[in-house]
């Protein structure tokens, strides 16, 4: 005895009992659920997580007063500001300070001198820190390793202070450089006091005091490199250099970009306390820049609305560097910040 009765299948299961190409039962049907979490709300989310979110209120908050707050005094830029008076300025001036700092010829000494060094210490001090990390990657031997990164990472631990004030002893007129020079039977080099020495001066400390550590996030970067891809190339028969070439500098490519891009958003804002520890009037035709000018006009001088003009020109141009490099980077290179 056979019968034939369909069983319903399960709830959830059910199939339609009209044609799928109906198109006025097909508009019956409800739309799909989203899942629980595209329905839950930002205040369900705070609730649940608010111990994370409690983690950003500080730097929201150091954001908030030390960064974008302080914005607002740029208006100074535009109004004359007088010791005592209102903290906006007393009178609308225009691009009054504008014009005068575009016309003073100081200013544009010491905006070459800023581009010089900027492009100096982006030349020589970013791609040392991958070249570093390139170097510890193909060492095998694990207490070199340790020891070189170790003596690397050691100078940026030390505060500017110090840097320069080792830099000062060491380029000495009776520091070591000079006894060296005097034993091959030269004359000392008064390397603190000759212009034309600065720029030597400050990007060779700079080196001395980031490399290493510029080198950490590359070594990070590595680790996120497939070793097959290796393996691969080994098979095919790729030497090192191949390898490094063609694998490794595609692997950390992302984070060299993202770098670069960091770099040349601050190609003006060359380090300020470096150079005014170093620095003297000797070597103010080559060392004197932007902000150190900045500095001495507005605090030594108490010119602030001249020094906030220039202050903001600074800011627009680092700002075009920028967005330009973004901009570059993802045309050509198809990687950017955002």
């Amino acid at each position: 005895m056979s019968t034939s009765t369909a069983l319903d299948p399960p709830d959830g299961t059910r199939r339609p009992t009209h044609s799928p190409s109906d198109p006025k039962a097909a508009s019956a049907q409800p739309p799909p659920r989203k899942p629980p979490s595209a329905r839950r709300s930002w205040r369900q989310a705070l609730g649940r997580d608010w111990q994370l979110y409690s983690l950003v209120v500080l730097p929201l908050l150091f954001f908030l007063v030390f960064r974008y707050l302080p914005m607002i005094g740029n208006v100074i830029a535009f109004r004359r500001f007088e010791p005592g008076g209102s903290i906006l300025g007393e009178d609308w001036v225009g691009l009054r300070y504008v014009h005068m700092f575009l016309g003073d010829p100081t200013f544009w000494q010491v905006f070459t001198n800023t581009l010089w060094l900027g492009a100096l210490t982006l030349v020589f001090c970013f791609p040392i820190p991958v070249v570093l990390a390139l170097l510890l990657n193909e060492v095998r031997t694990r207490a070199l390793k340790r020891f070189v990164q170790s003596v690397s990472y050691l100078p940026h631990f030390l505060s500017v202070v110090i840097i320069a004030g080792i830099t000062m002893q060491i380029l000495a007129t009776d520091g070591p450089v000079n006894h060296a020079l005097r034993t091959f039977g030269q004359a000392p080099v008064p390397f603190l006091q000759e212009p034309e020495w600065f720029r030597t001066v400050y990007v060779g400390s700079e080196i001395w005091q980031t490399a290493g550590w510029g080198t950490i996030l590359y070594l990070a970067a590595l680790t996120t490199v497939d070793d097959e891809l290796y393996e691969a190339a080994r098979i095919d028969g790729a030497n090192r250099w191949q390898q490094i070439w063609h694998i490794t500098l595609p692997g950390i490519r992302p984070t060299m970009i993202t770098l670069l891009i960091l770099n040349i958003g601050t190609f003006m804002a060359v380090g300020f306390e470096k150079i005014m520890l170093i620095y003297n009037p000797l070597t103010y035709p080559t060392a004197d820049v932007i902000s150190t000018y900045l500095y001495r006009a507005g605090v030594e001088s108490n010119s602030f609305s001249y020094a906030a003009a220039i202050g903001l020109f600074e800011a627009v141009i680092g700002l075009v560097l920028i967005f330009s490099a973004n901009h570059l980077s993802r045309r050509t290179v198809g990687t950017s910040l955002w």
